[in-house]
């Protein structure tokens, strides 16, 4: 990936929620957390006061090889043709060189003083002032969508059109919530049933166009046991094949 950091770092766990935690040191421990770990919601292009507008090779994004929400994220960065231009460090094992890992503790630490919680990714960072902007991913994926992608209200993104937004959101909340490897068998069946009755007579989740919503559908899907819940629908399997030689998706599995 062009600009790539192949800086390496250490993840605690990946949870359900599909974010990854960090220590916020070498030690392996989770310190006690504060209202920065849990959630840092600054918009790039919403309150130009605090300095988050759009600018090329001004972003970096901290993303995790064992994190979906990170690989929604770098299937998103190559569709929208971002890749030149926000840079992206990949955080795996502490094996290698701790460069991410302290670069990101950096970022946490310059957003708030005396930081000491534990760290998540993705995260968003602006290079300008050494700060996160964000680490929540579905505000992540809409600025990239948006602004960040030289989209705007009079030249929307096609990967998320204003007509389908509200489609697109709800969508992901129901992946998110039952088509995941932990979700009760009846509710994994029944929103498989639904995607597999949306792709009956159209190429796409929501049309004829891929849109956000394939990325977040073909990620949650292929965390699934193809022989397994996706062995009933073959739509859904041939969906995930095709998805996954587009060179996009094909590039951020890697």
């Amino acid at each position: 990936m062009p600009e790539t950091a192949s800086r390496t770092s250490g993840t605690v766990n990946s949870c359900a929620c599909d974010q990854v935690s960090f220590p916020s040191d070498l030690r392996l421990k989770l310190a006690t957390p504060s209202a920065l770990s849990r959630s840092t919601h600054s918009r790039i292009g919403v309150g130009l006061a605090g300095g988050f507008y759009p600018a090329p090779h001004r972003y970096e994004l901290y993303l995790s090889e064992s994190c979906p929400l990170s690989l929604r994220i770098a299937i998103t960065l190559d569709l929208l043709g971002l890749k030149e231009s926000v840079a992206t460090t990949l955080l795996t094992h502490p094996a290698g060189t701790p460069e991410a890992f302290a670069s990101l503790r950096r970022a946490y630490e310059a957003t708030e003083h005396h930081y000491e919680g534990p760290l998540t990714a993705p995260a968003l960072c602006d290079r300008w002032s050494g700060r996160i902007v964000s680490n929540d991913t579905p505000d992540i994926l809409r600025d990239l969508a948006g602004l960040l992608s030289g989209h705007s209200a009079g030249r929307p993104s096609t990967l998320r059109p204003p007509t389908l937004a509200a489609e697109i959101d709800a969508l992901r909340d129901l992946l998110d919530r039952d088509v995941t490897p932990s979700a009760r068998p009846a509710e994994l069946s029944a929103a498989l049933e639904l995607l597999d009755c949306q792709l009956g007579s159209r190429p796409y989740v929501l049309g004829e166009s891929l849109t956000a919503a394939d990325v977040d559908a073909w990620v949650a899907l292929t965390r699934l046991d193809p022989a397994g819940a996706l062995c009933s629908y073959p739509r859904l399997q041939d969906y995930v094949r095709r998805l996954g030689d587009h060179p996009a998706f094909r590039a951020a599995t890697r």
